[in-house]
């Protein structure tokens, strides 16, 4: 047996060993890069995950109702297509399906580390030595962090939150038999974000009471959600090309929607239109689509597609709330207006830490300096890949590369690929590390925070894609397109070798970035 197979087959690695690579999640991103890396000669590949099964968000996420919002034509690998999507917007148990199919047949299942959640990941003299929760050692060249921008729960601070004494859970950590905490219960439900628009639907037949707690109303549109019927799985499966033609309409569809996004907030008025005429359709009581209606311009926040959210505060037994929350007590959410809710079900539909994360891991570079000390005033990267200071360490959906308008399944084939050409430029030059210049970061970020000030994402609303400085940490202010053109080879003016070991990357007087353009 060797080194490597033992290694798999026992969960511990010699201290002598150093992996190829490390791969930190088992998502979309995670397998992404591990088969990327495996089909460009990087076969020693060590993927860490901290539950007891793959699948990211779509393992974590069972709420009910859970489903994506992208057409699952699209919302799917592009060297691994499917055409048995059930419905044209898939949800959880199919999605999650789909990356266990995914990671068998290429071959990455059986490199995944269970139980594995990393804590600490220390560069030393070429190489990342990690810990795990759990104590376990590793060291590896490369280190690639692709635990995905919706993984740590984000817990409001409200006063009495802990002295609840109901059964309270987060929308991202559902629990696997419901029935107790739902069926004929009071349900509160904390939060109108992506989550809670899918979840509320299915809570509110069955709950003996339902009371949605919403501090700002999300702009809803509707969702083109129907059966995809066996005829047309056949038909996407015999015909050559049609799946790809297919994918190539979502695609090119939701691309033609960036202006809105990015450049001409303006044309977001036409969407609102349709959103109110929604809103008046399904929405009986005057008074409660008053408060369901937003007062900030489209696309500030994320937009949300749904048919059957809206009708259920149409039923006697949902209870909108927008007055905001004093405390929570044992029995009872209490608004500032004195109004006592008494739940015995508290549902928080909270969102992530996105602006925040790696709240639980320590990524420590040369000199010691922490990757928390230098997102000190924001987190930044190069193409949401490569992070000054921190050579051969490497994000998929790292800062700024998040989506409002297509698939970031796109997003994360382009970074795995850019990721993969990296390394692959290191090893043939012989260096030790890779990684980008501090100048080509701040010249980069300079861009985007320019580019930022025109998006819909700054026309006033608060927002989770804005961190605590008023900056855009999250979204790519401009087309999917310019970030492929940008990621679709390394240029050598964006990286810097370890001269110790190898020659330097070549630095022409050219200008270190180009503009990003729609």
């Amino acid at each position: 047996m060797s080194t490597e197979d033992a290694t798999l087959a026992t969960g511990s690695t010699p201290a002598d060993v150093v992996h190829e690579a490390v791969v930190v999640g088992t998502g979309f991103g995670g397998l992404a890069a591990a088969i990327e890396l495996r089909r460009t000669g990087v076969q020693d590949v060590v993927l860490l995950e901290k539950a007891d099964d793959l699948g990211g968000v779509w393992r974590d996420n069972r709420y009910p109702g859970c489903a994506c919002d992208v057409r699952s034509h699209l919302y799917s690998f592009s060297f691994a297509p499917s055409s048995q999507w059930s419905r044209t917007f898939a949800r959880q148990p199919e999605i999650w399906e789909y990356l266990r199919t995914v990671a068998a047949d290429f071959g990455v299942a059986e490199r995944i580390r269970y139980g594995e959640e990393l804590v600490d990941a220390r560069y030393v003299n070429g190489t990342w030595q990690l810990t795990t929760a759990r104590g376990t050692s590793l060291r590896t060249r490369s280190l690639v962090l692709a635990t995905g921008a919706l993984h740590e729960p984000s817990l409001p601070s409200i006063e009495g939150l802990d002295s609840f004494g109901g059964t309270i859970f987060h929308t991202a950590n559902w629990p696997d038999d419901d029935t107790a905490a739902i069926d004929g219960r009071r349900v509160a439900v904390l939060g109108t974000g992506a989550s809670a628009v899918q979840a509320v639907p299915q809570l509110a037949p069955r709950a003996a009471h339902l009371t949605v707690l919403q501090r700002t109303p999300p702009w809803i549109l509707p969702k083109a959600d129907r059966p995809v019927s066996e005829r047309e799985q056949r038909w996407l499966e015999k015909v050559p090309g049609l799946n790809w033609l297919v994918r190539s309409g979502i695609y090119w569809r939701n691309e033609s929607q960036v202006i809105a996004f990015t450049s001409k907030p303006g044309v977001m008025k036409v969407m609102e239109k349709l959103s109110r005429r929604t809103l008046s359709k399904a929405v009986t009581d005057p008074v409660v689509r008053e408060k369901l209606t937003p007062q900030y311009r489209m696309g500030c926040k994320r937009i949300l597609l749904s048919n059957d959210y809206l009708p259920t505060y149409n039923r006697p037994d949902v209870t909108l709330e927008t007055a905001a929350i004093a405390r929570i007590e044992p029995d009872a959410v209490v608004t500032v207006e004195g109004v006592r809710h008494e739940v015995d079900t508290l549902v928080l539909s909270t969102g992530f830490a996105v602006t925040e994360p790696f709240q639980h891991l320590t990524v420590t570079g040369p000199g010691g300096r922490t990757l928390r000390e230098a997102w000190a005033e924001g987190m930044q990267a190069h193409l949401g890949v490569t992070v000054a200071g921190f050579p051969n360490l490497f994000f998929v959906v790292g800062p700024n590369s998040g989506l409002g308008h297509n698939s970031m399944i796109f997003m994360i084939e382009t970074q795995t690929r850019y990721l993969a050409q990296c390394i692959s430029l290191r090893d043939k030059a012989g260096a030790r590390s890779i990684g980008v210049p501090q100048q080509v970061q701040d010249e980069f970020n300079a861009e985007l925070t320019k580019r930022s000030k025109h998006t819909v994402w700054a026309s006033g609303c608060h927002s989770w894609y804005i961190d605590r400085f008023g900056n855009n940490r999250v979204l790519w202010p401009a087309s999917t397109v310019n970030f492929w053109r940008r990621t679709r080879r390394v240029d050598p003016r964006h990286v810097v070798l370890d001269p110790e070991l190898g020659r330097a990357a070549a630095s022409p007087a050219a200008s270190p970035t180009e503009g990003v353009s729609a």
